[in-house]
């Protein structure tokens, strides 16, 4: 695609108005590609503004911002109108601190996390690094949503590593925090068969409450529930308690305290499951569904409710 001298000026326009700019796909809630969600990633770690473009929106600027920095590729970072570079640049700058240096930052916290791999689990990491050739670490990365992964990975010198009885673990600079008294263990339980990860960081998992405690509960005022139900459908049977809906979609909610109590209502416990994990991803930390909906609760709780 030519670069207009409108498409241009639009551009430039959006540099001049912000020193930090990163055109995305997607937005930082939600980053359409893995790679948009480790420049957000690694920028959210900052805890610095910045604007974004969503490229996925404009059709021109997307491919007009690869024709103005002879860029090919999406994400790109932008510092004080000039290019940084795409998501593994912006990632391994974040780690050695060249990042934090060009933004006026202090220099990144370098304290390595406690991380513990339990005697269960570690003949398995031990076997895995030995398969593959054994001059590898084990790569735990935590998005700020806790989404955590690991994989096998070469050794990273700008990442902190971590020495758990002879199995070097990696983790990013961004997501060192977000790791600090993580455990690697191997389950065969409840939880399935394999490894797991547990991460006393990460913000509770859903809960079940049930249609009485929810009717109890927001009558009371000690917890805001929601129904995530479109008009049409609350129109025919009404949760007959206070509650807010999502018909202006969840920005107001979002803004909320972090520990506000929130039960997510719909017709069966699906949609209501849904929302409630989007908001625990939040890093809400007291979040509910209600177990079998609008219907259960008609069933057990309040049969004057319509049933449909």
């Amino acid at each position: 695609m030519s670069l207009t001298p409108e498409l241009r000026q639009r551009i430039e326009d959006l540099l001049q108005a912000n020193r930090i700019v990163l055109f995305m796909k997607g937005d930082p809630r939600a980053p359409q590609c893995g790679f948009s969600a480790k420049a957000v990633a690694a920028l959210s770690a900052l805890e610095q503004p910045y604007a974004h473009v969503n490229v996925l929106a404009d059709g021109e600027i997307r491919e007009g911002i690869k024709a103005y920095g002879n860029w090919p590729t999406i994400p790109q970072l932008y510092i004080g109108g000039e290019l940084v570079g795409g998501s593994d640049i912006i990632e391994q700058m974040a780690n050695s601190g060249e990042l934090h240096a060009a933004l006026g930052l202090p220099p990144p916290d370098r304290t390595p996390p406690t991380i513990t791999i339990t005697p269960a689990a570690h003949p398995t990491l031990r076997k895995a690094i030995d398969d593959a050739g054994g001059d590898l670490a084990v790569q735990i990365d935590i998005d700020p949503n806790f989404r955590t992964r690991l994989a096998l990975a070469t050794r990273d010198a700008n990442a902190i590593t971590v020495d758990c009885d002879g199995i070097p673990v990696q983790v990013a600079v961004a997501a060192a925090r977000r790791a600090d008294g993580l455990v690697i263990d191997f389950a065969d339980d409840t939880r399935g068969r394999g490894l797991v990860v547990e991460n006393p960081n990460a913000p509770p998992a859903v809960r079940a409450m049930s249609p009485a405690d929810a009717q109890a509960r927001a009558t009371d005022g000690s917890v805001r529930l929601v129904d995530v139900r479109p008009a049409e459908e609350r129109a025919i049977a009404t949760a007959p308690v206070p509650h807010s809906t999502l018909d202006e979609g969840p920005g107001a909610l979002e803004g909320l305290p972090k520990d506000t109590p929130l039960a997510f209502l719909c017709h069966h416990g699906g949609r209501s499951m849904q929302a409630a994990e989007h908001f625990r991803q939040l890093g809400f930390r007291e979040v509910y569904s209600v177990e079998g909906g609008i219907d259960a609760w008609a069933e057990q709780a309040n049969a004057t409710i319509p049933r449909y």
